[in-house]
């Protein structure tokens, strides 16, 4: 599609340059262009120090850290897990992997992050019903960190790990504590469209010596310690290659700047809907310990004239990416006869909700554009 002159504007692109391919193409004239290397035990041990955790295992995706972690600690069929339902596929995937049945627990309304008072109740109930619940996995929504603090409290109380889906949160903190520090381990991701990428790829993060050697083994297939080709439990190609890590390394160089970025283009979303009746933004009035990933807002059609759909659609029009929130993962066909502990947070963030651009590269003349649109739509 053409925009007469306009490029399109996306919504999260790749920040990438110069330093990035030098690191790239340094990792490649060592010669350690096969899955394994010094640039990933390097990235390991710098993503490990800046979290403040005594392990980090690069894999394939955050995905394959979540699946990992619970093949590891033997949750399978007839388990539940407790899972966030306002979240994207993969965290939801990864507890089906293992034949476990995830259990979806609703958000709370100003974050979107889980609820912990929906979360104690619907362990509290599948507990008394005899039901095995042997792990927990909330989410942090765009990049902001869940209730850490009640959340642990419940897992503590209830005998359950706690799996915490840091895959949008790198960055980010709670109470100034690093995101992926939190629970029994933590997984973060490093996809095309997160603040940082290694193009495809994510980390398991623990301070269980066990587990990530176990997560480290099974990446690679599950080989054991011998000369030839022995395998005792069944593996998986999940290791985060060299190169890759490479990349990676050159990114967390600059996160701390590239949050920057992204937090003042949240800054200027604010300000830009603050006279607007019932348009907010998701996360809540604070962001200090966000790393702002995606900016997303909530529109109230019972106060505002205009709705998020209309907004979407006159963005489109006029070349700019715009997304919906996630689509609750207990209203996923792929979810059907699966149940949870729901109010209906979600639904309504997920009806009235839109993303919008605000990703680092993203240039004054390109948010110049974005505010126009908006600004367009908001005056008819």
């Amino acid at each position: 599609m053409a925009y007469e002159g306009n490029d399109p504007i996306l919504l999260s692109p790749p920040d990438v340059g110069d330093l990035e391919q030098e690191y790239v193409l340094r990792a490649m004239k060592s010669g350690w262009v096969a899955p394994a290397g010094p640039d990933l035990n390097a990235f390991e041990d710098e993503v490990a120090e800046r979290v403040g955790v005594a392990h980090a295992v690069g894999l394939s995706s955050g995905t394959a850290a979540l699946h990992l972690a619970l093949v590891s600690w033997g949750v399978g069929p007839g388990d539940v897990v407790p899972v966030s339902t306002f979240t994207f596929a993969a965290t939801v995937n990864a507890i089906r992997y293992v034949g476990a049945e995830p259990h979806f627990v609703d958000c709370d309304d100003e974050t979107g992050n889980i609820n912990p008072a929906l979360l104690a109740q619907a362990i509290e109930e599948l507990q008394s019903a005899g039901r095995s619940v042997p792990a927990i996995v909330p989410v942090d929504m765009l990049g902001k960190c869940v209730d850490y603090d009640a959340i642990t409290q419940i897992a503590t109380a209830s005998g359950a790990r706690l799996l915490c889906d840091a895959a949008e949160s790198f960055g980010a903190s709670y109470k100034g504590r690093p995101a992926g520090s939190f629970g029994d381990a933590s997984v973060i991701s490093f996809n095309g469209n997160k603040i940082m990428t290694t193009s495809g790829g994510g980390m398991l993060l623990t301070n269980d010596q066990g587990l990530a050697d176990h997560t480290r083994k099974l990446s690679t297939q599950a080989r054991e310690p011998v000369p030839h080709y022995e395998h005792t439990e069944i593996g998986y190609n999940y290791r985060l290659s060299n190169i890759l890590a490479a990349l990676g390394r050159a990114q967390l160089t600059r996160l701390d700047d590239m949050i920057k970025r992204r937090r003042e283009w949240r800054e200027r979303y604010r300000a830009l809907f603050a006279d607007q009746p019932g348009v907010r933004i998701l996360g809540g009035a604070e962001d200090s310990g966000d790393n702002c990933w995606l900016t997303a807002i909530v529109v109230d059609p019972a106060q505002s004239s205009w709705s998020a759909t209309q907004l979407g659609l006159a963005m489109t029009a006029a070349g700019i990416e715009t997304r919906p929130v996630w689509k609750p993962m207990h209203l996923q066909p792929i979810s059907v006869g699966l149940v949870g502990t729901l109010d209906g947070s979600s639904e309504r963030i997920f009806e009235q909700g839109l993303t919008l651009p605000a990703g680092s590269v993203l240039t004054e003349g390109q948010f110049a554009r974005v505010e126009s649109a908006i600004r367009a739509v908001i005056a008819q």
